[in-house]
This record gives structure tokens, sequence and C-alpha cells, in this order.
């Protein structure tokens, strides 16, 4: 984590522009005084080396700057911005990971059939469509031609949030009992998060297959189906669970792509998550925010790799053993 504080800081100090005229304006940026005084209260007149120990001990104090365009707390912001991409990610991941990995295992035991060709040719279909084509098509589609799912927001106009609590609207609509609220919150999540979860079905298809079809030549798998165990318990207890230590490691790096990638599609269906307040910081060059979404991004995927590393040890004994 420190190292990812140290590459952020650096990447963001050599943008080649002007964070000071972006944050000032055109003519205030012409004024040396006014320069001098933004420079001087932001720690930017003080050497590289001590704007960056200035910088790691306001984080670890929870302290992630002030946005340059808003003037609110970096912190506040991503406060706001984060629950909302987690709720999307977590929507399209369990989505995703249902279907994937049962299309795989699907595919892996119906090997060198149509129905393997059918699904490996649907995986490649997702793994091949771009997202931001495809969010566009599917909020022209299904919002403005068909009228059947709401086209942006994460809930009606209407419709007031719940209490907040962890930031997930239909988490905090649970907890509350609002269950209006929960199936307007849901039915929002459909389309956004579908988008989302093609790319991972896709890809977590074809890995499922690769992993499962490699477990069934396994001799500890022979061995159950040679002593007679039901075809259920031969497939679910020991093909699926030796398959899974591979299936977990993509899941947590696709889980982290999910949360860092989000940007086209929050911007099309309008999610206020941190993809869309990550576009906003970058094209406005607010360098506290684009500070920000980094360590926060970063950190989600060493605590992504981290789970990914401890749930090794749960799903297969010989993990624990060595």
């Amino acid at each position: 984590m420190f190292g990812v504080t140290v590459v952020t800081f650096v990447l963001t100090n050599l943008v080649p522009a002007d964070p000071v005229q972006a944050a000032l304006g055109e003519q205030a940026a012409a004024d040396p005084a006014i320069v001098a005084k933004f420079r001087a209260d932001n720690g930017l007149d003080q050497p590289l080396v001590a704007q960056y120990f200035t910088y790691l001990n306001n984080v670890l104090h929870g302290n992630f700057g002030v946005s340059t365009q808003t003037r609110m707390p970096v912190a506040d912001e991503l406060a706001s911005a984060v629950p909302a991409t987690i709720e999307l990610a977590l929507a399209a991941i369990i989505f995703s990971t249902l279907i994937g990995i049962g299309l795989g295992l699907w595919a892996a035991l119906k090997q060198r059939t149509i129905v393997d060709q059918i699904i490996r040719v649907v995986s490649l279909i997702g793994l091949s469509w771009p997202t931001f084509w495809l969010a566009l098509v599917v909020y022209y589609v299904f919002f403005f031609v068909l009228g059947i799912f709401p086209g942006s927001g994460r809930l009606d106009p209407v419709s007031i949030a719940p209490p907040q609590v962890t930031g997930l609207y239909t988490v905090d609509s649970l907890i509350a009992g609002q269950w209006g609220t929960f199936w307007d919150a849901l039915y929002h999540l459909v389309l956004p998060a579908s988008v989302l979860a093609l790319y991972t079905i896709g890809l977590l298809t074809r890995f499922a297959r690769s992993a499962v079809l490699e477990v069934l030549d396994l001799d500890y798998v022979k061995a159950a189906t040679a002593k007679g165990l039901p075809r259920r318990t031969v497939v679910f207890g020991y093909v699926l669970r030796g398959a899974l230590v591979p299936i977990i490691t993509v899941l947590g790096l696709a889980f982290g792509s999910l949360l860092s990638g989000t940007v086209l599609v929050e911007k099309v269906y309008s999610w206020h998550g941190l993809g869309e307040y990550s576009f906003a910081a970058a094209t406005k060059l607010d360098l506290p925010a684009i500070m920000g979404v980094g360590l926060i991004v970063g950190f989600v995927y060493i605590g992504l790799n981290f789970l990914v590393d401890v749930l090794y040890g749960v799903i297969d004994p010989r993990v624990r053993l060595a």
C-alpha cells in the first residue's frame, strides 16, 4: 500500500499540464500574486519530496486533500461515490459468477458436443463486444425503444434514498425495511450491471471450462467415479471444488477490474459512482481527486488479492498443508 501511494503521487505529478491553471482558471492564473498564494496554500511551493511526505501523513489520517474544482474534501466525495460503484460491481460480479461458472461447467461436461460449441461461441461474443458500445446499444433498446427499464440514475426521481448505513441503496433499503425503494434500486441496477457482467461472463465461462477439463482428468476424480458415487456428488464435490482455486483468482481480478473500469458505463447511465467521479477529475485536472481515486483502486486490488489468498486455504486443503 505504501508503494501505491508512491506510484500514485509520482505519476500524478508527472502530468505535463499545469494544475494551478486548471484550478484557478486562465484569468486568475495570469496574476503572479494569486498563483503564489495558491501554491503556498496547497504546499506546491515545497520540494517534491516534502510534498509527498505531507501527502502521506494526510492520507494516514484519512485526509485525501481538497478537490480543486468543488472545494470539497476528496474523502467526503469518495465516501459518496465508492458505495455506488461497489453496488454496481457486486451486482455484476454475482450475476457473471453464477452464469459464467455454470456455463463453463456445462461446456466442460459436454466437451466436443454442440452444446460446448455454442457456449464457446457465446463466450467469445461476450469477450469481443466493446463495453462502451454495448452500454449505448442496451440503453437505446431497453430504455428508448422498449421502455422496459429505467435509463439512468440509481433511483427514480420521485424516490427518496434510504437512510445511509453502507451507501448501497439495495442494502440500506432492506435495513430500513423500505421494500419499494429496494425494488426500485434493484430495477435500476439491471441494465448497467448486465452490461458490465457480459465481458466477465465470457471470461469466466472460458476459464471455468479449461479449469474443469483439467480436473476431470485427475486421478481422484476418476477414483470417485469408479467408486460409484452419484454424478452430482462427483461434479460438485470433487470436480468443481478442485477447479475453484484458479477460478477464484480470475474472480478477484475481474472484480477489481469492474471497480476501476466502470467509467463509461457510469457515464452512460448517470450512476454517480467512482467511474464518473474519476472521469470528471481527469478531464478537469483535479489532481487531489485523481490521486484519491488511484489510492482507492490500488487498495481494492490489494485487499482482493489478500482475500483470494485466504480463500485458497479454505477451498483446497493442500494449500493449508503447504
